[in-house]
Parts: structure tokens; sequence; C-alpha cells
């Protein structure tokens, strides 16, 4: 019985090898795929080595090769030359590789963007500034003025101002209530070119009231030869009437008036968060609310008013008080001019806030003079310049004489801007 299929025998199955025929001999050689080697691989960094193709046993590529392998067989993969990497021609086309950073340009634009932001800042602050200063005092009042000499002379003024001060404002400050207005303080300060000079003039200094013109009325007050206190000029007709008696007394030009009250005075050192100051020997005094003890210590805004005003815990009350002033208000230039405070904008502003608020000065008065007259006043504070009470000689009915030697001479030295040789009171 046959089991193959109809058509089929053993015998037309002919002499075969391999699956399971019993021929002898092998069965023709098959048209088979065989491997066929590339070119030899690009030297390292030229590309990926050429990949192997498939062709027939008669040394023909397979006709579906290209359909098959997508170029493979050419090199044509990742990171290959003429391949889709990045490295490639075709990176152009695609993701192309990040340039080095220019640090040159990148430093050139902060350089100027930090530039502009500086100008701006410091046009802005200075227009801020040059709008809250009081100039209320009209220099061109005051009448017989003598000749300017060289440098230039301020005449700072403390007043008892209680202005914008409430009724516990002036309890916790120890002011009291008083009307008006009166000077507890009076300093010329001389910045030349060959030192600065600060001149305290004492309160109770004895001047001669002269000539005057109103600064309400505008009418001309006649000189009477009368004698007073030198804060009484103040209090009989302001700024302008005590710019007149402290020139026509001393012969000394003035060219700016600066003025601070007790609010503006006690808010500037807080601002600033208090003033370190060495107190040489303790004291206390009722009226001005003084109670100190000996030693260094930080100062706020109440008490370093009471430090400045205090006069009756001392013999020789007034000249002690003007000597206390000096040195408080060397210290609150230095604390000021501090890189903790002038880098600070949260205690710059606030500063520089608090004291043009309260400043009064004249009507020519630029921040550029006023920036002068700080750093003036730090000077003197860090052995600059010199710093002196008025030279006294005397006291008659409590007030007190000037030496009208030493002043001339002291007048002198300042007008020709030499270095002063004489010796305060």
């Amino acid at each position: 019985m046959n089991d193959w299929p109809e058509g089929w025998s053993d015998d037309n199955r002919g002499t075969r090898h391999g699956r399971g025929s019993a021929g002898a001999q092998p069965e023709g050689a098959r048209v088979m795929r065989q491997v066929r080697r590339g070119p030899s691989a690009p030297p390292y960094g030229a590309g990926v080595p050429q990949q192997p193709s498939y062709v027939d046993g008669r040394g023909h590529d397979d006709g579906g090769h290209d359909a098959y392998d997508g170029g493979y067989n050419t090199g044509q993969v990742y990171g290959a030359p003429g391949g889709r990497g990045p490295d490639g021609p075709g990176a152009a086309a695609g993701r192309a590789p990040r340039p080095a950073p220019n640090w040159r340009r990148r430093i050139k634009w902060t350089a100027i963007t930090v530039a502009t932001v500086v100008v701006v800042t410091s046009v802005a602050t200075y227009f801020w500034a040059d709008s809250k200063l009081r100039r209320e005092v009209d220099l061109s009042t005051v009448i017989d003025r003598p000749e300017g000499g060289d440098g230039t002379n301020y005449l700072i003024v403390g007043s008892d101002s209680r202005e914008g001060m409430s009724k516990q404002d002036e309890k916790n400050l120890h002011t009291g209530g008083a009307e008006g207005k009166r000077t507890d303080s009076m300093m010329i300060l001389h910045v030349g070119g060959n030192g600065d000079t600060l001149v305290s003039l004492p309160r109770d200094s004895d001047v001669e009231i002269p000539s005057y013109r109103g600064s309400a009325s505008g009418k001309t007050y006649p000189a009477r030869g009368r004698h007073e206190k030198l804060n009484a000029a103040y209090a009989e007709d302001g700024p302008t009437l005590l710019v007149r008696a402290v020139e026509y007394n001393t012969g000394l030009h003035i060219d700016h008036y600066v003025e601070i009250g007790f609010q503006g005075f006690a808010d500037i050192v807080d601002a600033v968060g208090g003033v370190d100051i060495t107190i040489d020997k303790g004291f206390k005094d009722k009226w001005s609310g003084a109670d100190f003890k000996a030693g260094k210590q930080t100062l706020d805004g109440r008490q370093a008013l009471a430090f400045v005003r205090t006069r009756h815990a001392f013999a020789a009350s007034d000249l002690q008080r003007t000597k206390n002033q000096q040195k408080f208000l060397a210290a609150l230039a230095h604390q000021v001019a501090t890189p903790s405070t002038v880098l600070n904008p949260f205690k710059l502003y606030p500063t520089m806030g608090a004291g043009l608020d309260s400043l009064i000065v004249d009507k020519d008065m630029s921040l550029w003079d006023l920036a002068s007259m700080f750093w003036a006043m730090k000077g003197v504070s860090g052995g600059d310049g010199t710093s002196m009470n008025m030279p006294i000689s005397g006291s008659a009915g409590g007030n007190l004489l000037w030496d009208k030697a030493k002043v001339k001479t002291l007048v002198k030295e300042l007008n020709n801007d030499e270095k002063v040789t004489v010796a305060g009171g």
C-alpha cells in the first residue's frame, strides 16, 4: 500500500539527502543567503563601521535589502557621518550643538544693567531728597552783611521747636509745652581747604542786637545799643535776626543756615538705630530727663535729646552743654556714615527721611551743600578738623562775655581759610 500522495511514490522521490532522504549524495546546493562584509571600518571618530549586507549565493544583493535594512548597512545610524544624528550633516536640520557661552558679552551686559540701575536709583533718590528739603529761610533779607571770605560757613541751630509733637511726646521727651521757639544750641561750621572748624556759640553769649529788617513786616528796626543773650535774637525775630546778630558781633559771613527741632533730632537718632557714645562722668537732670551712668552706651532718641539739652547738672552749665552737643553730633555723624547704615536701604532711607523732614534751611541750600556740611561734621569728629567753644573772657549779669581779641583772630583765620590757632573757652 502506497502511503504517499497520488502521483508520488518512493521511486519518483529520487535520491535525496536531508529531510530524511536516503540518497548517498547530498542534494544540489540551494541558493542560500551569504554574508558579505563591507569595506573596513573608518578611523575612530569618523562614524560607526559599515554593517554587513546580505547577498545570495550567486553574489547578488538580496533584492529587497534596501527596504529591509532602511539604510543600516550603509552606516546611516545615530552619530554617523551623513546620518541623522546631531553630529552629522543632518544636524543643521535637527538639533544643532549648543555654542560655547560668550562670557565677555555676558559680563558687558551685566555691567551695563548694574550701572543703569545705580544711575536710575541715584537720580530718583536725589529728586526725592531735594523735594523734602524745607527751604524756608531767606538770607537775602539780612541787611548790612560782611563780605564773604574763603571757604563756606554754616550756622547750625538746634531749636526747642515742638512742631508736630503731641502732649504725650512732650511728656516722653521732657520738653515741656512752652509756646514759640528758642535756640538750645548754635554752632558755626567752617568748611575750607585747610581743615574744617566747628565753633559752638553758647546760648548765654552776650551780644548786641543790631539794626535789622523784620522777617514778617519787612520794616527796618534801628539799633538801640541793647545787649541780650544770643538766643534772645532768635526768639525776637527768628532765623534772619539770629544770622544778622552773629554776623554783626563776629564779622563772619554766614553762607547757609540749618535748623532742627526736638522731634526731628530724636527721630534721626531712632532711625539710625541709636548712637554709641562714651560718657566720662554720670549725671542726672530732672529738667531734661537725663539719668546717665559713666561708660560706653547706646542712646536712643529720647536719651540723646536729654544728653544734649542738660545744663542744670553742670557748674559751667552752658559751656559744658556745648561740649556735650559737639561730642554727640560727632558720634551721630560717624554712626550715620557707617557701612551698616549707608549700604542698608532699610536704614538709610528712613534716616534720610527723618533728617530731611525735620530740617529747615535757607533758600539757596542745595543737597550738595548739605552733604558737604555733613561730611565736614564727620571729618571734625574723626580728628581731621578743630572743635572748640567761642573764646570766653568772663561773664556779666549771667551773660558770657566773648574774648574780643581772640574772636578777632579766630574770624581772621576763618575768613582767610587758615589753620585755627586760637583756643576756645
